[in-house]
């Protein structure tokens, strides 16, 4: 599916209607913000409903489907929705939009039945297996996306890889206990061969060194992220032996999990499948 941006005036998800300035010069092509914003739109209006329990993601696409929820509550569009953030940030972007929030396992939550989670991600293989946690919040995105009956991704096309790994990092969260110990033995997994993990110094909301303290998540943890050269050879395995690993406490791989992906590239917005 695609909607491109080749006609003068191109209605997209939302029913927000992007123009063409009648500017000489100008060309067909909307910013890397507004599409995130397509996106992010998109996705809240094809898949929540009045009623629903929704995951919200973390991140600068994320962002956007938080604030359309947001929108569409305060113009009675959406009634009675509850929320589960992932993140200290979303939490305090849902509180200004007044969304209602909880948490996992309440009664508000129908004890963890969600029906629809929406939210970035960092890399998108053929397979729609993800790296996730580019933001630091790999464990609460993934405990609440794996109790959604949906999981929409919502990227640009610079997301979309043949394989997982050397367009963007895999950040793997662990405690801070020995944690040159756990680094080491991450770098020894068969499955992440080639891999070179470094500790994540500074912010934990992105994998630039930025400081000169490791970066400490939500939950008080450290965050690995592992470069490589060449593509993960085989994910799932790799999240298997990530998970087995003592002091590890997540990683960023989400295998077997996504619903759809809605695609914002330089003409228009797609999905998968």
């Amino acid at each position: 599916m695609l909607l491109t941006l080749a006609s003068p005036s191109v209605v997209l998800g939302g029913g927000v209607r992007l123009g063409v300035s009648s500017r000489a010069g100008l060309a067909l092509m909307a910013t890397q913000d507004e599409l995130k914003k397509q996106v992010g739109y998109k996705a809240v209006d094809d898949y929540v409903k009045s009623g629903m329990v929704v995951g919200l993601g973390t991140g600068s696409t994320a962002a956007f489907a938080v604030e359309r929820v947001g929108q569409l509550l305060k113009e009675g569009k959406l009634t009675d929705i509850v929320a589960i953030p992932t993140s200290v940030r979303t939490k305090e972007q849902a509180e200004e939009l007044g969304i209602p929030l909880t948490t996992l396992g309440t009664p508000e939550s129908r004890f963890s039945k969600i029906d629809v989670a929406i939210d970035g991600a960092d890399a998108v293989d053929p397979q729609l297996n993800l790296i996730k946690g580019g933001g630091g919040a790999l464990f609460r995105e993934k405990i609440v996306e794996e109790c959604a009956d949906k999981f929409i991704v919502i990227v640009d096309d610079s997301k979309m890889c043949d394989g997982l790994g050397p367009s963007f990092a895999l950040p793997v969260e662990i405690a801070p206990f020995c944690w040159e110990h756990t680094m080491r033995a991450i770098a020894e997994l068969p499955s992440l061969k080639g891999g070179k993990p470094q500790l994540r110094l500074g912010s934990s909301a992105n994998n630039a060194v930025d400081g000169k303290d490791p970066a400490v998540t939500d939950n008080g943890l450290y965050i690995v992220d592992v470069f490589f050269d060449t593509p993960i050879a085989d994910a799932p395995k790799a999240a298997a032996e990530l998970k087995g690993l003592c002091g590890v406490f997540e990683h960023g791989l989400f295998c077997g999990m996504t619903t759809s992906v809605i695609i914002a590239g330089k003409d228009g917005i797609s999905q998968k499948p």
